[in-house]
């Protein structure tokens, strides 16, 4: 009986309108700080930064109050200057808040050095097909006088010679300098003899 007597008292009911009011008040003013904090209105469009410099980069970015990280470096790129922005995520177009990282991929100065296998005394099939599969790309071919046929002897790059262990850019132009199996080599003049 008096759990119903309460209930029905005026104390309660001021009880409850004033929950009430409170727990509206707390809904409201969290609704509007959450609007606040999160920027719900805001966009910035990212902007294209493909193939700018660093320096340029960060002003642009700056100037539209977002950061900027850097999280690679790609493999060289010769369609794209040195040092710059080959890749970003968000991609251009999109939509972002202030203050958003935006994750940027460099283009390195040069193509990544590669260790010259020990290709010599094979065949110029297998010398070929190892040296493209791991970046190097095949120059002149010159022969010696030299019992094996099309067995490489000896490799240059710009007129020195390489040895296997030797670090070399990625795309690289070898010559191969291969033996003539002692046979005379008449066939249109194609082949230079060293």
């Amino acid at each position: 009986m008096k759990l119903l007597q309460y209930v029905k008292s005026k104390e309660f009911i001021r009880t409850v309108i004033s929950i009430l009011v409170v727990t509206i008040i707390l809904f409201i003013g969290l609704s509007k700080w959450m609007h606040y904090y999160t920027k719900h209105d805001q966009k910035i469009e990212v902007p294209n930064l493909e193939k700018l410099t660093m320096a340029e980069t960060e002003m642009v970015l700056e100037d539209l109050n977002l950061s900027l990280v850097v999280i690679d470096s790609a493999s060289f790129n010769p369609k794209y200057p040195p040092r710059s922005i080959i890749d970003q995520d968000p991609s251009p177009g999109d939509f972002v808040k202030e203050k958003r990282k935006i994750y940027l991929t460099l283009n390195p100065t040069t193509y990544r050095k590669i260790t010259m296998p020990d290709v010599l005394n094979q065949t110029k099939r297998q010398v070929v097909t190892q040296l493209r599969s791991i970046g190097f790309r095949i120059g002149k071919e010159l022969y010696i006088r030299d019992l094996g046929l099309d067995v490489v002897r000896s490799m240059e790059s710009g007129n020195k010679e390489i040895q296997p262990g030797d670090r070399l850019p990625k795309n690289t132009s070898i010559d191969l300098i291969m033996g003539d199996g002692l046979a005379r080599r008449d066939s249109l003049n194609k082949r230079i003899y060293k």
